[in-house]
């Protein structure tokens, strides 16, 4: 059967339902779609012949609009068998979409070498990280605090000045700041130490505006209000306000700045009170052990619990915080509480080990020559 009959038949079939129309110009009959079953069936359109039209002819029966072809699902795609020149070019579009990826590493292996203690590779890493990023806020804090430890407080203004513009909302770079500028005061004379001192304790108040639940940052706050003279904004009454303040943060923690306001006023046994307190509530508290040892070696009372205290501090994980400044001071209060007890060769040991920490250290080492 033809084109042509098919077209014949499907509009010329007695007792279907499809309408019967009149025949069309044979030249125009392949131009129209025909269904059959439900099927859509069309040929491709010839090329019509050129012919002038016919006013009379019937035109097309555009009221019938033929069904769209039927979809069917896209043939899944050949799996792409992987290469060595595919997954090189991968690699390298990781590394160029995720260019910070070198970056994060070479930061975390410069963290490592900073909390294992070893001060000179890690200042090396910080410095070549400084080089590429030198407005990174904790590049820049590393730097501050490493300067601090070896003693170089410019620079570490330097640097605790670069974190706080990068990160202005942290109160960790204020307290850098404030002890970089409090070691620089205590090195200038006193007329050139005024300024220092303004700068330090701005930089203390500004840290605990910043995080006001900040324990660790008031009671540096609370050491310079004891410490420093009315002139340059110190005061017992502003010192009893932050004691007060830690109290309603930290109980805990308000007994042992209750006991460091006690000690410095010289009420010794009322201090060892308060940290016995607060040993009492928190056995394994740092600041506590250390702050108890750290009195004992300074006045030559509780020489016993205090040597206990350290041992104890030292056992535990190191931490680094204001008013418990890690191993390395452990042992070295260590050594100064058993000089005191006369016992020369465990002192020595201790302090032989807080040099083994930090070779630098100055005041053990220090300690370590008296003894020999």
């Amino acid at each position: 059967m033809t084109e042509g009959s098919l077209d014949q038949d499907w509009r010329h079939t007695a007792g279907t339902s499809h309408p019967t129309y009149p025949p069309r110009p044979p030249a125009q009959s392949d131009r129209f779609f025909f269904f059959i079953s439900g099927l859509s069936n069309y040929t491709r359109p010839r090329a019509p012949a050129r012919l002038r039209p016919d006013p009379t002819a019937v035109p097309p029966i555009d009221a019938v609009r033929p069904l769209p072809p039927r979809s069917r699902p896209p043939l899944p795609s050949p799996p792409v068998r992987p290469t060595p020149r595919r997954f090189l070019a991968g690699l390298a579009f990781a590394l160029l979409a995720w260019p910070g990826t070198a970056a994060e590493a070479e930061l975390a292996a410069a963290r490592a070498l900073l909390a294992a203690r070893q001060p000179a590779e890690a200042q090396a890493a910080f410095e070549r990280l400084h080089a590429a990023h030198p407005a990174h806020a904790e590049v820049n804090h590393a730097l501050g605090q490493l300067a601090n430890r070896r003693g170089d407080p410019t620079q570490a203004v330097t640097y605790f000045t670069a974190a706080a513009t990068a990160e202005p909302q942290a109160g960790r770079h204020q307290q850098g700041l404030g002890d970089a500028y409090g070691r620089l005061a205590e090195r200038a004379g006193v007329f050139g130490g005024l300024g220092l001192a303004r700068k330090c304790v701005a930089a203390y108040e500004r840290a605990v505006a910043l995080e006001p639940t900040n324990v660790d940052f008031r009671l540096s706050l609370l050491e310079f209000y004891r410490l420093a003279p009315a002139i340059v904004g110190g005061g017992t009454a502003k010192a009893r306000a932050q004691v007060e303040a830690i109290r309603a943060l930290d109980p805990v923690r308000g007994r042992i700045a209750a006991a460091t306001l006690l000690a410095g006023e010289k009420r010794t046994a009322e201090a060892f009170a308060e940290y016995s307190a607060a040993l009492q509530a928190q056995p394994d508290d740092v600041v506590a052990l250390y702050q108890f040892g750290r009195l004992a070696a300074l006045t030559g009372q509780e020489l016993e619990r205090g040597a206990a205290a350290l041992r104890r501090y030292l056992e535990l994980p190191e931490v680094m915080l204001p008013q418990a400044p890690g191993h390395v001071s452990g042992h070295w209060r260590l050594g100064q509480l058993l000089e005191r007890q006369g016992n020369r060769e465990a002192a020595r040991a201790a302090l032989e080990a807080a040099l083994r920490l930090e070779p630098g250290f100055k005041p053990a080492a220090e300690a370590l020559r008296r003894l020999r």
